[in-house]
Protein backbone atom coordinates (compact mmCIF):
# COMPACT_ATOMS: atom_id res chain seq x y z
CA UNK A 1 0.00 0.00 0.00
CA UNK A 2 1.18 3.51 -0.80
CA UNK A 3 -0.33 6.91 -0.13
CA UNK A 4 -1.49 6.94 -3.76
CA UNK A 5 -3.12 3.55 -4.16
CA UNK A 6 -3.71 0.15 -2.58
CA UNK A 7 -2.32 -3.01 -4.18
CA UNK A 8 -4.04 -6.36 -3.74
CA UNK A 9 -4.06 -9.83 -5.26
CA UNK A 10 -7.69 -10.83 -5.71
CA UNK A 11 -9.28 -13.99 -7.07
CA UNK A 12 -11.63 -13.82 -10.05
CA UNK A 13 -14.73 -15.93 -10.66
CA UNK A 14 -12.70 -19.06 -11.44
CA UNK A 15 -10.08 -18.48 -8.76
CA UNK A 16 -7.58 -16.93 -11.18
CA UNK A 17 -5.35 -14.49 -9.29
CA UNK A 18 -5.28 -10.85 -10.46
CA UNK A 19 -2.96 -8.02 -9.53
CA UNK A 20 -5.16 -5.01 -8.73
CA UNK A 21 -4.79 -1.36 -7.80
CA UNK A 22 -7.36 0.85 -6.14
CA UNK A 23 -6.98 4.63 -6.22
CA UNK A 24 -9.47 5.49 -3.49
CA UNK A 25 -11.20 8.83 -3.09
CA UNK A 26 -10.75 10.29 0.41
CA UNK A 27 -13.49 10.64 3.02
CA UNK A 28 -16.43 10.92 2.82
CA UNK A 29 -15.94 8.47 -0.07
CA UNK A 30 -16.35 8.55 -3.84
CA UNK A 31 -19.05 10.26 -5.82
CA UNK A 32 -18.34 7.77 -8.63
CA UNK A 33 -16.27 4.65 -9.33
CA UNK A 34 -14.32 3.70 -12.47
CA UNK A 35 -13.43 0.18 -13.55
CA UNK A 36 -10.40 0.58 -15.83
CA UNK A 37 -9.37 -2.03 -18.46
CA UNK A 38 -5.91 -1.65 -20.02
CA UNK A 39 -4.77 -2.51 -23.53
CA UNK A 40 -2.88 -5.34 -25.23
CA UNK A 41 0.56 -6.31 -23.89
CA UNK A 42 0.56 -3.67 -21.18
CA UNK A 43 -0.35 -3.25 -17.51
CA UNK A 44 -1.95 -0.77 -15.14
CA UNK A 45 1.25 0.71 -13.71
CA UNK A 46 1.67 2.58 -17.03
CA UNK A 47 -1.34 4.76 -16.08
CA UNK A 48 -0.26 5.67 -12.57
CA UNK A 49 0.63 9.26 -13.50
CA UNK A 50 -3.00 9.97 -14.48
CA UNK A 51 -4.88 7.56 -12.24
CA UNK A 52 -3.53 9.27 -9.12
CA UNK A 53 -5.56 12.38 -10.01
CA UNK A 54 -9.02 10.79 -10.03
CA UNK A 55 -9.32 10.55 -6.21
CA UNK A 56 -8.54 14.28 -6.01
CA UNK A 57 -11.81 14.82 -7.88
CA UNK A 58 -13.78 12.47 -5.65
CA UNK A 59 -13.61 9.47 -7.98
CA UNK A 60 -12.32 6.03 -6.99
CA UNK A 61 -10.56 4.12 -9.77
CA UNK A 62 -10.07 0.33 -9.69
CA UNK A 63 -7.69 -1.28 -12.19
CA UNK A 64 -6.31 -4.75 -12.74
CA UNK A 65 -3.64 -6.39 -14.86
CA UNK A 66 -5.69 -8.40 -17.31
CA UNK A 67 -5.56 -12.18 -17.53
CA UNK A 68 -2.46 -13.01 -19.59
CA UNK A 69 -0.73 -9.66 -19.04
CA UNK A 70 1.33 -7.66 -16.57
CA UNK A 71 1.94 -9.03 -13.11
CA UNK A 72 -1.17 -11.21 -13.37
CA UNK A 73 0.76 -13.26 -15.93
CA UNK A 74 4.36 -12.73 -14.82
CA UNK A 75 4.56 -12.38 -11.03
CA UNK A 76 6.30 -15.59 -9.95
CA UNK A 77 5.16 -15.35 -6.34
CA UNK A 78 1.47 -14.58 -6.80
CA UNK A 79 0.31 -15.58 -10.29
CA UNK A 80 -1.98 -18.54 -10.86
CA UNK A 81 -0.31 -21.81 -11.85
CA UNK A 82 -1.96 -21.83 -15.28
CA UNK A 83 -1.16 -18.18 -16.01
CA UNK A 84 1.02 -17.43 -19.04
CA UNK A 85 1.75 -14.33 -21.04
CA UNK A 86 -0.92 -13.73 -23.68
CA UNK A 87 -2.99 -16.70 -22.51
CA UNK A 88 -6.45 -15.20 -22.70
CA UNK A 89 -9.65 -15.03 -24.76
CA UNK A 90 -12.60 -12.70 -25.12
CA UNK A 91 -14.79 -15.18 -23.25
CA UNK A 92 -12.45 -15.05 -20.28
CA UNK A 93 -11.84 -11.30 -20.52
CA UNK A 94 -15.53 -10.39 -20.74
CA UNK A 95 -16.20 -12.76 -17.86
CA UNK A 96 -13.48 -11.04 -15.85
CA UNK A 97 -15.00 -7.62 -16.50
CA UNK A 98 -18.38 -8.91 -15.38
CA UNK A 99 -16.79 -10.23 -12.20
CA UNK A 100 -15.19 -6.87 -11.37
CA UNK A 101 -18.39 -4.97 -12.18
CA UNK A 102 -20.23 -7.11 -9.62
CA UNK A 103 -17.33 -6.83 -7.16
CA UNK A 104 -17.26 -3.03 -7.31
CA UNK A 105 -21.04 -2.80 -7.06
CA UNK A 106 -20.80 -4.70 -3.77
CA UNK A 107 -17.80 -2.71 -2.55
CA UNK A 108 -19.40 0.64 -3.40
CA UNK A 109 -23.16 0.17 -3.23
CA UNK A 110 -25.28 2.97 -4.67
CA UNK A 111 -22.26 4.66 -6.29
CA UNK A 112 -22.39 5.33 -10.06
CA UNK A 113 -20.05 2.86 -11.80
CA UNK A 114 -18.33 3.67 -15.10
CA UNK A 115 -16.43 1.27 -17.34
CA UNK A 116 -13.34 2.75 -19.01
CA UNK A 117 -10.98 0.93 -21.40
CA UNK A 118 -8.06 1.71 -23.66
CA UNK A 119 -7.21 0.06 -27.02
CA UNK A 120 -7.90 -3.67 -26.56
CA UNK A 121 -9.54 -2.71 -23.26
CA UNK A 122 -11.58 -0.11 -25.15
CA UNK A 123 -12.80 -2.76 -27.56
CA UNK A 124 -13.73 -5.02 -24.66
CA UNK A 125 -15.54 -2.15 -22.92
CA UNK A 126 -17.61 -1.56 -26.06
CA UNK A 127 -18.26 -5.27 -26.53
CA UNK A 128 -19.34 -5.80 -22.92
CA UNK A 129 -22.81 -4.20 -23.32
CA UNK A 130 -23.48 -5.86 -26.71
CA UNK A 131 -23.14 -9.57 -25.94
CA UNK A 132 -26.14 -11.78 -26.66
CA UNK A 133 -25.09 -14.57 -24.29
CA UNK A 134 -23.32 -14.57 -20.91
CA UNK A 135 -20.85 -13.26 -20.12
CA UNK A 136 -22.07 -10.72 -19.37
CA UNK A 137 -25.70 -10.89 -18.33
CA UNK A 138 -27.85 -7.91 -19.20
CA UNK A 139 -28.52 -7.46 -15.48
CA UNK A 140 -24.79 -6.81 -15.01
CA UNK A 141 -24.70 -4.32 -17.89
CA UNK A 142 -27.51 -2.39 -16.17
CA UNK A 143 -25.15 -1.78 -13.23
CA UNK A 144 -23.11 0.59 -15.42
CA UNK A 145 -23.81 4.33 -15.54
CA UNK A 146 -21.66 4.88 -18.63
CA UNK A 147 -18.71 3.74 -20.77
CA UNK A 148 -15.53 5.57 -21.83
CA UNK A 149 -13.58 4.10 -24.75
CA UNK A 150 -10.08 5.44 -25.37
CA UNK A 151 -8.56 4.64 -28.80
CA UNK A 152 -10.66 1.45 -28.91
CA UNK A 153 -9.53 -1.46 -31.02
CA UNK A 154 -12.38 -1.83 -33.47
CA UNK A 155 -10.22 -2.05 -36.56
CA UNK A 156 -6.49 -1.61 -36.97
CA UNK A 157 -5.33 1.53 -38.74
CA UNK A 158 -3.46 -0.75 -41.14
CA UNK A 159 -5.26 -4.12 -41.02
CA UNK A 160 -3.41 -7.38 -41.51
CA UNK A 161 -4.09 -9.13 -44.85
CA UNK A 162 -7.37 -11.05 -44.83
CA UNK A 163 -5.70 -14.32 -45.78
CA UNK A 164 -3.37 -13.98 -42.80
CA UNK A 165 -6.29 -13.26 -40.50
CA UNK A 166 -8.21 -16.24 -41.88
CA UNK A 167 -5.25 -18.55 -41.38
CA UNK A 168 -4.69 -17.20 -37.90
CA UNK A 169 -8.29 -17.90 -36.96
CA UNK A 170 -8.03 -21.49 -38.16
CA UNK A 171 -4.77 -22.03 -36.28
CA UNK A 172 -6.28 -20.50 -33.14
CA UNK A 173 -8.85 -23.30 -33.09
CA UNK A 174 -6.07 -25.90 -33.24
CA UNK A 175 -3.39 -24.25 -31.09
CA UNK A 176 -5.19 -21.54 -29.10
CA UNK A 177 -2.37 -20.62 -26.76
CA UNK A 178 0.61 -20.92 -29.05
CA UNK A 179 2.52 -17.65 -28.84
CA UNK A 180 2.97 -15.44 -31.88
CA UNK A 181 4.97 -12.20 -32.43
CA UNK A 182 2.79 -9.12 -31.98
CA UNK A 183 5.05 -6.09 -32.02
CA UNK A 184 3.69 -2.57 -32.25
CA UNK A 185 6.51 -0.08 -32.95
CA UNK A 186 7.03 2.05 -29.87
CA UNK A 187 7.09 5.27 -31.91
CA UNK A 188 3.52 4.49 -33.02
CA UNK A 189 2.28 4.84 -29.44
CA UNK A 190 2.75 8.57 -28.82
CA UNK A 191 4.82 11.59 -29.82
CA UNK A 192 6.45 11.46 -26.39
CA UNK A 193 9.91 9.96 -26.97
CA UNK A 194 10.58 9.38 -23.26
CA UNK A 195 7.32 7.45 -22.83
CA UNK A 196 8.04 5.35 -25.92
CA UNK A 197 11.54 4.55 -24.65
CA UNK A 198 10.11 3.52 -21.27
CA UNK A 199 7.73 1.17 -23.08
CA UNK A 200 10.66 -0.55 -24.82
CA UNK A 201 12.47 -1.06 -21.51
CA UNK A 202 9.43 -2.15 -19.50
CA UNK A 203 10.00 -5.70 -18.10
CA UNK A 204 6.25 -6.29 -17.84
CA UNK A 205 5.70 -5.78 -21.58
CA UNK A 206 6.35 -8.66 -23.96
CA UNK A 207 5.80 -8.25 -27.69
CA UNK A 208 3.95 -11.50 -28.13
CA UNK A 209 0.40 -12.79 -27.94
CA UNK A 210 -1.38 -16.11 -28.33
CA UNK A 211 -3.27 -17.13 -31.43
CA UNK A 212 -6.60 -17.23 -29.55
CA UNK A 213 -6.03 -13.94 -27.78
CA UNK A 214 -5.00 -12.13 -30.96
CA UNK A 215 -7.77 -13.58 -33.12
CA UNK A 216 -10.46 -12.80 -30.55
CA UNK A 217 -9.17 -9.24 -30.17
CA UNK A 218 -9.15 -8.50 -33.90
CA UNK A 219 -12.28 -10.37 -34.96
CA UNK A 220 -14.23 -9.17 -31.93
CA UNK A 221 -13.51 -5.56 -32.82
CA UNK A 222 -14.70 -6.07 -36.38
CA UNK A 223 -17.93 -7.71 -35.18
CA UNK A 224 -18.62 -4.60 -33.12
CA UNK A 225 -18.88 -2.31 -36.12
CA UNK A 226 -20.36 -4.90 -38.48
CA UNK A 227 -23.20 -6.22 -36.34
CA UNK A 228 -22.93 -5.91 -32.55
CA UNK A 229 -23.47 -2.14 -32.52
CA UNK A 230 -27.19 -2.84 -32.96
CA UNK A 231 -27.37 -4.23 -29.43
CA UNK A 232 -25.94 -1.18 -27.68
CA UNK A 233 -28.37 -0.34 -24.83
CA UNK A 234 -30.35 2.77 -25.71
CA UNK A 235 -30.00 4.11 -22.15
CA UNK A 236 -26.22 3.58 -21.73
CA UNK A 237 -24.19 6.78 -22.32
CA UNK A 238 -20.79 6.47 -23.99
CA UNK A 239 -17.79 8.75 -24.56
CA UNK A 240 -15.16 8.06 -27.25
CA UNK A 241 -11.73 9.74 -27.18
CA UNK A 242 -9.03 9.21 -29.79
CA UNK A 243 -6.27 10.91 -31.75
CA UNK A 244 -6.56 11.49 -35.48
CA UNK A 245 -2.90 10.51 -35.85
CA UNK A 246 -3.46 7.07 -34.29
CA UNK A 247 -1.31 4.57 -36.19
CA UNK A 248 -2.52 1.56 -34.19
CA UNK A 249 -6.32 1.67 -34.04
CA UNK A 250 -8.50 3.36 -36.64
CA UNK A 251 -10.26 6.50 -35.49
CA UNK A 252 -12.45 6.24 -38.61
CA UNK A 253 -13.73 2.88 -37.35
CA UNK A 254 -14.48 4.55 -34.02
CA UNK A 255 -16.44 7.25 -35.84
CA UNK A 256 -18.34 4.57 -37.75
CA UNK A 257 -19.28 2.73 -34.56
CA UNK A 258 -20.24 6.02 -32.90
CA UNK A 259 -22.54 6.91 -35.80
CA UNK A 260 -24.17 3.48 -35.82
CA UNK A 261 -24.99 2.83 -32.16
CA UNK A 262 -28.67 3.50 -31.33
CA UNK A 263 -28.17 5.83 -28.37
CA UNK A 264 -28.64 9.60 -28.16
CA UNK A 265 -26.39 10.20 -25.16
CA UNK A 266 -23.05 9.73 -26.93
CA UNK A 267 -20.02 11.91 -27.55
CA UNK A 268 -16.85 11.54 -29.59
CA UNK A 269 -13.80 13.78 -29.10
CA UNK A 270 -10.98 13.62 -31.62
CA UNK A 271 -7.59 15.03 -30.66
CA UNK A 272 -5.96 16.39 -33.83
CA UNK A 273 -2.71 14.65 -34.79
CA UNK A 274 -2.46 12.79 -31.47
CA UNK A 275 -1.25 9.20 -31.53
CA UNK A 276 -2.58 6.05 -29.87
CA UNK A 277 -1.80 6.60 -26.19
CA UNK A 278 -3.41 9.89 -25.23
CA UNK A 279 -2.27 9.53 -21.60
CA UNK A 280 1.35 9.68 -22.77
CA UNK A 281 0.97 12.35 -25.44
CA UNK A 282 2.56 15.81 -25.62
CA UNK A 283 1.08 19.34 -25.74
CA UNK A 284 -0.88 18.94 -22.52
CA UNK A 285 -3.16 16.28 -23.98
CA UNK A 286 -3.11 13.99 -20.89
CA UNK A 287 -4.44 16.85 -18.74
CA UNK A 288 -7.09 17.77 -21.33
CA UNK A 289 -8.15 14.11 -21.55
CA UNK A 290 -8.40 13.81 -17.77
CA UNK A 291 -10.56 16.93 -17.51
CA UNK A 292 -12.82 15.73 -20.31
CA UNK A 293 -13.35 12.31 -18.71
CA UNK A 294 -14.01 13.76 -15.26
CA UNK A 295 -16.40 16.38 -16.62
CA UNK A 296 -18.30 13.76 -18.62
CA UNK A 297 -18.59 11.51 -15.56
CA UNK A 298 -19.81 14.42 -13.44
CA UNK A 299 -22.62 15.12 -15.91
CA UNK A 300 -23.74 11.50 -15.59
CA UNK A 301 -23.77 11.03 -11.81
CA UNK A 302 -27.51 10.48 -11.93
CA UNK A 303 -29.84 9.50 -14.73
CA UNK A 304 -31.47 12.94 -14.64
CA UNK A 305 -28.12 14.78 -14.59
CA UNK A 306 -27.06 12.91 -17.70
CA UNK A 307 -30.06 13.99 -19.73
CA UNK A 308 -28.38 16.56 -21.96
CA UNK A 309 -29.71 17.87 -25.22
CA UNK A 310 -29.15 15.86 -28.38
CA UNK A 311 -26.92 18.59 -29.77
CA UNK A 312 -24.59 18.31 -26.78
CA UNK A 313 -24.12 14.57 -26.87
CA UNK A 314 -24.53 13.53 -30.47
CA UNK A 315 -23.93 14.84 -33.94
CA UNK A 316 -20.54 15.66 -35.51
CA UNK A 317 -17.37 14.68 -33.67
CA UNK A 318 -15.77 17.43 -31.63
CA UNK A 319 -12.15 18.35 -32.37
CA UNK A 320 -10.05 19.30 -29.36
Amino acid sequence: MTSLYTEAWLAGSDGHQFYTRTYAAPAPGPKAVILFVHGFAEHVRRYEHVHIDYPKRGITLFSFDQRGFGRTALDKEHKSKDAAYGKTSWKWQLGDIEWWVKYLTKEYPDKPLFLMGHSMGGGLSLAFPTRTEPPPSQNTVKLLRGVIASSPLIRQTTPAPKVMRWAGGKLANLFPFKTFPADVPADYLSRNEAANEANLKDPLIKRIGTLRGLDDMLSGGEHLVEDDYQRWPKDLPVLFVQGTGDKVTSYKATEEFYNKIPVQDKKISLYPDAYHELVHEIDGIPAKLFEECVSWIETHLSSSEGAESDEAVSGPASKL
